[in-house]
């Protein structure tokens, strides 16, 4: 799944995920074979905390652009993250890879990096409660507005339960499924008894 991340101007920063191979292919390809010309732009960040060392890296490529029939392709990128865990030497890798409409004057990569970064806040909170809670990539409601509507069901049933307090949306759900009163009471359906 594509996942998008919006920056305060209103342009589009996505991770490329399986469900895009081609793009992910050719984004793949790119940094590890740059074309003759690319200029490719790089940040990379230490952070320690929390018991461990993550070091982060983003590159930027043009070179996609006027190649891929990506919609408003300025750039790609590749974020790899590398994180040490202090007590246990334990070591863990990622690399993702993504997609902007921001040119690198609108974005070079250390803002690209605090915008992926925005992302996981954003991942944690919203996309993983989609893909796990409500294991929302197998639904088979796939016609019509059917899909559109499952996903703004979804969408209140989180606000509705971030706006009562609870940050465990799997164990809010659990308690209204048992509970069905107390769901009721936050749509305002309140029995008497």
């Amino acid at each position: 799944m594509a996942q998008t991340i919006v920056d305060n101007a209103g342009d589009d920063v996505m991770i490329v995920k399986e469900n895009q191979p081609q793009l992910k292919e050719d984004i793949a390809l790119v940094f590890p074979m740059p074309p003759a010309g690319d200029r490719q732009e790089h940040v990379r960040t230490v952070a320690m905390g929390h018991g461990r060392i993550e070091t982060r890296h983003l590159t930027t490529s043009e070179a996609l652009v006027g190649y891929s029939d990506w919609p408003g392709l300025a750039q790609v990128f590749e974020v790899g993250r590398h994180v040490i865990i202090k007590k246990t030497g334990q070591e863990q890798g990622e690399v993702v890879y993504g997609v902007t409409s921001l040119s690198p004057k609108q974005a070079d990569p250390g803002r690209l990096l605090e915008l992926v970064r925005g992302h996981w806040h954003i991942e944690n909170k919203s996309h993983w409660v989609r893909d796990v809670t409500f294991d929302e990539d197998r639904s088979q409601v796939r016609s019509g507005n059917i899909p559109q509507l499952m996903a703004a069901l979804r969408n209140t049933t989180m606000g509705l339960l971030r706006g009562a307090g609870y940050t465990n949306i799997a164990s809010a759900c659990r308690r209204m499924a048992a509970q069905p009163a107390k769901a009721l009471a936050l749509v305002g359906i309140v029995f008497e008894n």
